[in-house]
């Protein structure tokens, strides 16, 4: 397989073609997971698999419960489908668990204290609804209970670990705490034997479906979780997967003969960016920085033939946003110009234009 068509199936994969008719919850049901850390990040990524959506529409189903943002793979925010949070959160969430114990204990919170400031935490909300940070934080010092320096970030985490509280924006404005209980239909999973096979299984098929062609180890790098899960969950799907040589897995009877990419802005932490271990088919060694310059941090880009061909900026100037492109390969005239009427559409998106 050339590079060319891994990115071209990668691009299909990811829902990049853009089509009409796409609401939020089947965008993010489709790539399964958005990294959403950057809330208007995240917001970038569903307007780019989706033709037609605003942001406000992104909001209102954030704020309707068909989407909702909690902290999953890697232990970082991800935007999910609400039907998808229980079983990743019951897969993700229990490998952290030590973790968590060890940096709060570093932070000199025993696990007394912790027990104490995460049945707080739920208190506050559960009487007077979803709380910001800083309101929790007032409520951890009022009662006595460690909230100095990351204190606070990683007791709200252990809140979250628990499936005690979820991210709740409201539909836009200032990231709120609100209780699982509120948000969700479904409480909290607990996985074990067979129950656990099953959801690694779907782990894996969802994944492949939103990423493939893959690797064993970049389902596990993606996931976070250890490649003895990523393989389980890949055998799993049995006669349903297909060996495509080097390593790379897709779905069997997956149309090979995808059009190439088309020219399109890509947010920060876009899961095209960040969906595999080797970015090596996105964007050329000699730029790679320029893309991931370290510290967790993924750049906006603007894709050529599924290529980093740039990254972006966006200013808003007057009531209206102002794409800047800071380039390091050449951009086609014509390819130029689809960026730009692509520019257009983000502006539209975020009510900008």
């Amino acid at each position: 397989m050339t590079a060319a068509q891994l990115r071209a199936r990668r691009w299909a994969a990811q829902w990049l073609d853009r089509a009409s008719g796409r609401s939020p919850a089947a965008v993010a049901g489709a790539v399964l997971a958005i990294q959403a850390q950057d809330a208007s990040a995240a917001r970038r990524a569903l307007r780019a698999r989706a033709i037609g959506l605003d942001a406000a529409g992104v909001d209102a189903a954030l704020a309707d419960g068909s989407l909702v943002v909690s902290w999953l793979m890697r232990g970082t925010l991800h935007l999910v489908r609400a039907e998808d949070l229980p079983w990743l959160h019951a897969l993700t969430a229990p490998g952290r668990f030590p973790a968590s114990t060890r940096r709060l204990g570093q932070l000199g919170v025993p696990p007394d204290a912790a027990d104490r400031a995460v049945a707080l935490i739920e208190r506050a909300i559960a009487g007077d609804g979803p709380q910001r940070r800083e309101q929790l934080v007032d409520r951890l010092v009022a009662a006595g209970l460690p909230a100095a320096g990351q204190a606070p970030a990683h007791l709200l985490g252990l809140a979250a670990l628990r499936g005690v509280v979820v991210l709740d924006s409201g539909g836009g404005g200032p990231a709120r705490y609100g209780l699982w209980r509120d948000r969700l239909a479904a409480p909290p999973a607990s996985l074990s034997g067979e129950s656990r096979e099953r959801a690694l299984a779907e782990l894996a098929r969802r994944y492949l479906t939103g990423h493939g062609p893959a690797t064993d180890d970049d389902l596990a790098r993606w996931s976070g979780l250890g490649l003895r899960d990523a393989r389980a969950g890949l055998r799993a799907i049995g006669a349903g997967l297909e060996e495509l040589g080097g390593g790379l897995l897709d779905l069997a009877g997956r149309d090979a003969d995808v059009p190439a990419p088309a020219p399109r802005l890509l947010g920060a932490f876009d899961p095209y960016v960040l969906g595999w271990r080797d970015r090596g088919f996105l964007v050329a060694a000699k730029h790679a920085r320029r893309v991931h310059p370290g510290a967790g941090i993924l750049r906006a880009i603007a894709a050529v033939d599924g290529r980093a061909v740039a990254t972006w900026t966006g200013r808003r100037t007057g009531g209206r946003l102002r794409v800047e492109l800071d380039a390091f390969a050449r951009i086609p005239a014509a390819a130029r110009k689809a960026l730009d009427a692509d520019a257009r559409d983000l502006a539209a998106f975020e009510g900008l234009a």
